[in-house]
């Protein structure tokens, strides 16, 4: 089979979304052109391309003559991310509850990749690895995707997820405690593997839209909290 490498720009890409999320590069951090070509052993080329698509997904900003920043989080953009967020999951819970009720062969492996994300989970939560513990929401959502049967849900999430990642990281644990996300996932799982859709969709909703509220508010309260220093 023939193995797809990314190219340089992909490359690159993909390193600097993951320090954004992870919080590697902070709200704020200076991103000097020369010095990211030096780093990543590229020329100036893929990295003024790698800006452009981080400036498009809001993650850089350019300030005048300064340069490149990595952009703040804004609470109200973050709103309108979560907001097609909750309807793509919510329609994702749906369709995969609607195939397991035409099929019931399909919930026992979701069942055991659910409780295996869910395990991985809680030992994040012990750790403390709020980095891990925000990978393995991903693991959950990105499961009921699949499990919808379209391949194009997953896709259309991703560059929503890749603004939100960045605020999972840093507030999340400010804003609820993880056994409670993660028995809102036990409930929405629950839903889709009895076949019950419309349950399944009104609790994905709603597991979205509180995170929503409760990260928005944790950010806005930083934030203030930064401008009153």
């Amino acid at each position: 089979m023939l193995k797809i490498v990314p190219n340089l720009t992909d490359q690159v890409y993909d390193a600097l979304v993951e320090e954004i999320c992870d919080g590697r590069l902070r709200a704020g951090t200076h991103l000097v052109q020369e010095r990211l070509a030096d780093r990543f052993g590229v020329s100036r080329q893929p990295i003024q391309q790698v800006m452009s698509l981080l400036k498009a997904d809001g993650m850089v900003e350019e300030c005048g003559r300064r340069g490149l920043f990595v952009a703040p989080l804004d609470p109200g953009r973050m709103r309108n991310h979560y907001g097609i967020r909750a309807a793509l999951d919510g329609w994702a819970a749906r369709q995969a509850a609607a195939r397991i009720a035409a099929d019931p062969s399909l919930s026992g492996a979701l069942k055991v990749q659910g409780a295996s994300i869910a395990e991985a989970a809680r030992t994040a939560a012990a750790e403390g690895d709020s980095v891990s513990l925000m990978r393995r929401d991903d693991d959950f959502h990105f499961m009921l995707y699949a499990a919808s049967g379209n391949p194009m849900l997953a896709t259309t999430a991703e560059p929503h997820w890749r603004f939100l990642r960045r605020a999972m990281v840093d507030v999340l644990r400010q804003a609820e405690r993880p056994e409670v996300i993660w028995k809102q996932h036990a409930e929405i799982l629950e839903a889709v593997l009895a076949g019950d859709g419309d349950t399944a969709e009104r609790l994905a909703v709603s597991h979205v839209e509180n995170a929503c509220e409760l990260l928005a508010s944790a950010l806005e309260m930083a934030q203030q909290r930064e401008a009153g220093r």
